[in-house]
């Protein structure tokens, strides 16, 4: 069967000014269509359709029919009556594929034929609306785009979109149409899927064809699918991955991945409450565990250690995603460098400022041992196709809910890394991901995300369906819940903020180490740990009453914390209160009477006393 045949009919628009009659056979018979399109055209600073209002989702409309319906008894298209959009890097014959950029548009010729993915959608009866705004050259993550503007996000006014495939998912939540395509390439599906509160859909790597499809990273990047309903991303999911409607039976275990939900600001224990919930409702689930995943990834893919941060004083599995994403970034460089230095050195494209200097970074990188980030990528697989066996990672989608404002000029490192650092995973291992919305708390989306191994994507899409009523009767019911503890102390971004405060410590920024413990404290006043290592730094700073007092509240929360009365022994004795700060050791002593600091402290003071 030949997915990539011309198209039997199409109604193709121009610009508003124009009109074109294009002849297609349609059947038996031809028939002549006349048609419209509407092209972004420019506005001051605004790009707007002819059409009616859009939410600036697309750069060109036109219509790519379908097949014709066979006649009866045959069954109806799969499709049938389903419309979608495609983002700006999918060809269709006769069309420029412009890539999200105006000087790549007018470098390239129409495409000879159009995307097999795209083919395979008419084919099966849907029909293709247009063309959508993405970031240039498949390389952001906000959905901005310097050239046609930005999408606005139908889901959160006030917010961005998320990119690159940023007017694909647009175009769904606003409802213009009922899925569209994008590709993923480090998040471009996922991001945008999560901040417009639809659904989103990773496959895993290869396994939809990529012939027709404009690359940034030919072993990252793969076509995604957006949609507002479960049952629509399902339908079109089994219609591009060409499975049977029957497959053998798997259990069903979902493997809760707890050190990543510490990379986020998501509502941890809502949202795990909702998957438990879910869970109970339903037969043939089994209750969901709890792994660390950046310690077992740490264990299990040796190639990995060559890209820790040589200084890192984060936990071991922190360290291990990082490290996933610092390969995951080298290796997009590496390709698009690979795809694309020719034409950049020769055209010296005109791009946006954020896209501008991802593309400048990625021509200056030096590529050295090249082999070592495809082992990683084989080994990262490896592990997850064992683990997840017969499992489902749950990981968060992004790592906020609260999304970046229109007025905020970049994203920032932090919220790059934390980004980055979730979105690898399925990246570098290739492995398939679904991200599932679950609503919105304060105004902002919620949602996290499914990941399966490489090749159960059938498994994966079927389990999102089924579980997909239960998880958003439960996450309604959660809503109505009193706030949490994650809500009010905002638990996981307060550890975030500690681990920063220990490197600091120990890189000897004693000043840093203390405004990163204060701002954990603010977010979670209950933890003893975090004033005990705010004290640690205030007496290497010689604020000794400061040090005191930090003590006092973690013994009041603690009373069992060996540090904290050994620490404000420390600063009492310096404040010269020998009799308080003795007390304060044997406290220390009672709880481990062999502790070294604390015998050595009460002789010495015996001695100051006497």
């Amino acid at each position: 069967m030949d997915l990539s045949k011309p198209l039997k009919a199409a109604r193709i628009n121009l610009t508003s000014t124009t009109k074109v009659l294009i002849i297609a056979g349609i059947g038996v018979a031809g028939a002549i269509i006349i048609a419209q399109v509407f092209r972004r055209r420019r506005n001051g600073d605004n790009y707007i359709l002819d059409s009616k209002e859009d939410f600036g989702a697309f750069i060109e409309r036109f219509d790519l029919l379908p097949d014709p319906q066979p006649p009866p008894p045959a069954a109806r298209h799969p499709l049938a009556d389903l419309r979608f959009a495609i983002s700006d890097n999918f060809d269709v014959k006769d069309f420029v594929t412009g890539f999200g950029n105006p000087d790549w548009r007018r470098m390239h010729d129409p495409a000879s034929s159009t995307a097999v993915v795209v083919s395979c959608l008419l084919k099966h009866g849907a029909t293709c609306v247009g063309r959508t705004v993405m970031d240039e050259l498949a390389f952001g993550l906000t959905g901005e785009n310097a050239h046609y503007g930005t999408p606005m996000n139908p889901y959160v006014m006030q917010a961005m979109p998320g990119g690159s495939s940023s007017g694909s998912a647009v175009a769904v939540a606003a409802g213009l149409v009922d899925f569209a395509l994008g590709t993923d390439v480090v998040g471009c599906v996922r991001i945008p899927a999560s901040h417009c509160g639809v659904f989103g859909f990773r496959p895993s790597h290869g396994i939809f064809s990529m012939s027709g499809v404009l690359l940034n990273s030919t072993s990252l990047e793969t076509p995604g699918l957006l949609a507002r309903d479960v049952s629509v991303l399902h339908r079109v999911g089994h219609v591009l991955l060409q499975a049977p409607m029957s497959a053998p039976k798997r259990k069903r275990r979902f493997i809760i991945a707890d050190d990543c939900f510490q990379l986020s600001r998501v509502l941890k224990e809502k949202t795990i409450y909702v998957l438990k919930k879910a869970v109970e409702s339903l037969s043939g689930y089994q209750q969901p565990e709890h792994v660390n995943i950046g310690q077992y990834i740490a264990s299990n893919v040796p190639s990995l250690k060559a890209f820790f941060e040589p200084s890192s004083n984060m936990q071991k599995g922190i360290s291990a995603l990082k490290a996933i994403s610092a390969a995951m970034l080298q290796l997009q460089k590496y390709e698009f460098k690979t795809n694309h230095e020719e034409w950049i050195q020769k055209v010296q494209p005109k791009l946006g400022p954020a896209i501008s200097c991802r593309v400048h970074s990625a021509m200056e990188h030096t590529h050295e041992n090249i082999k070592s980030l495809y082992k990683v990528r084989t080994e990262l697989r490896s592990a997850l196709n064992s683990l997840l066996k017969d499992g489902i990672l749950v990981i968060p989608t992004v790592p906020d809910i609260i999304l970046w404002s229109r007025s905020k000029k970049k994203l920032s490192l932090d919220f790059e890394d934390r980004a980055f650092s979730l979105l690898s995973i399925a990246a570098m291992s290739g492995c398939c991901q679904v991200s599932i919305p679950l609503g919105k708390h304060e105004e902002n989306p919620i949602s996290f995300s499914f990941l399966a191994s490489h090749g159960a994507d059938k498994f994966l899409l079927d389990t999102v369906l089924d579980i997909n009523p239960s998880l958003q009767k439960q996450a309604e019911i959660a809503s109505a819940l009193p706030p949490s503890s994650d809500e009010n102390g905002d638990m996981d971004a307060s550890e975030l903020l500690k681990e920063k405060g220990n490197a600091a410590f120990k890189g000897k920024l004693w000043n840093k180490a203390v405004s990163y413990y204060s701002e954990a404290i603010k977010l979670n006043r209950d933890c003893a740990t975090y004033y005990c290592n705010r004290a640690a730094a205030y007496l290497e700073l010689g604020c000794f009453q400061q040090a005191e007092a930090d003590c006092s509240q973690a013994i009041m929360l603690d009373k069992k914390n060996v540090k904290a009365f050994l620490r404000r022994g420390t600063a009492r004795e310096s404040l010269l209160s020998y009799r308080d700060a003795a007390q304060d050791f044997r406290h220390a002593l009672v709880l481990e009477p062999l502790n070294k600091t604390a015998l050595a402290a009460e002789k010495r003071l015996r001695k100051l006393m006497n």
